[in-house]
């Protein structure tokens, strides 16, 4: 029974980033609300030339960003894998990917989401990615 309820667990994990990611392609503002905690945070690990670093911004800016992306342009993340990880109300899932723009690979990473269970809804906290252009195997 347990395993049992593991795996749907991780199923409905996966099916809310799923949905925040169908949400961005097909710019539909009211998935990708539903998909955040209303404290969510939102983060990037980005190289440059002077090292790493940390990049914030918040939920209501990227949805803004996504609002305003021309109807022609297509975003479309593409998760690689799911690991998932959960303890009562509260997961992890590390979901390798590639993002592409208008079917036009753009780069690839990690995105590391920390989910919370409320109201029977998995939602996300936090999310942090790292994006590169190259080593995407």
């Amino acid at each position: 029974m347990a395993f049992a309820q593991h795996e749907k667990e991780e199923k409905e994990i996966e099916q809310a980033i799923a949905t925040l990611f169908k949400g961005m392609k097909d710019k539909n503002q009211s998935l990708l609300v539903n998909a955040f905690h209303e404290d969510a945070i939102m983060q990037t690990v980005a190289e440059s030339p002077e090292g790493t670093e940390l990049g914030s911004n918040t939920v209501e800016e990227f949805i803004n960003r996504i609002a305003v992306t021309p109807a022609e342009t297509t975003l479309d993340e593409q998760i690689q894998s799911y690991h998932i990880r959960v303890d009562g109300n509260m997961a992890s899932a590390w979901t390798p990917y590639r993002f592409y723009v208008n079917d036009k690979f753009s780069h690839c990473g990690v995105n590391s989401f920390q989910m919370i269970r409320i109201d029977e809804q998995w939602k996300i906290a936090h999310i942090i990615d790292t994006r590169r252009k190259d080593n995407c195997n």
